[in-house]
């Protein structure tokens, strides 16, 4: 995997994203730090890839459990150390499942599995995070 970052100039804190499959993605800093606002953070792009890690893996696994899923959310609520490093000290994941007759023994066990065996940006982010989670079955 790889990717490659090039800051957009001199008047900013706006970064330009290249990922190895091709696809683009800015980065901006809070004004206070010199940045304008014009796209997320860095760290808020931590946070947004770890949710997709682990929504993409309940999927999976609840198709892979023969659930009739249609659909799945997860908020993602982070707090960070205050000083430097500002690592993630605590997250946690509410996960929104709809689909029908879903069976909430295996939607947690998707979200457990997730969590301990396949998310690799979870796994990394709980050596220095405490990671809990929650979720609710929609029916639909």
């Amino acid at each position: 995997m790889e990717c490659k970052i090039s800051w957009m100039g001199k008047d900013g804190m706006a970064f330009a994203a290249e990922t190895g499959s091709g696809h683009l993605v800015t980065m901006d800093g809070a004004p206070e730090g010199g940045g304008r606002n014009l796209a997320p953070r860095p760290m808020e792009m931590v946070l947004l890839g770890t949710g997709g890690c682990t929504a993409y893996d309940v999927v999976m696994i609840a198709k892979k459990s023969r659930q009739d899923i249609r659909g799945c959310t997860v908020s993602l609520k982070a707090d960070r150390a205050s000083e430097d490093p500002k690592v993630f000290t605590k997250i946690h994941f509410h996960f929104v499942v709809t689909g029908h007759d879903l069976n909430p023994a295996t939607i947690e066990r998707a979200i457990n599995l997730s969590h301990d065996k396949y998310c690799s940006a979870s796994i990394m982010l709980a050596k220095t995070a405490e990671l809990t989670h929650s979720f609710e079955i929609v029916e639909g």
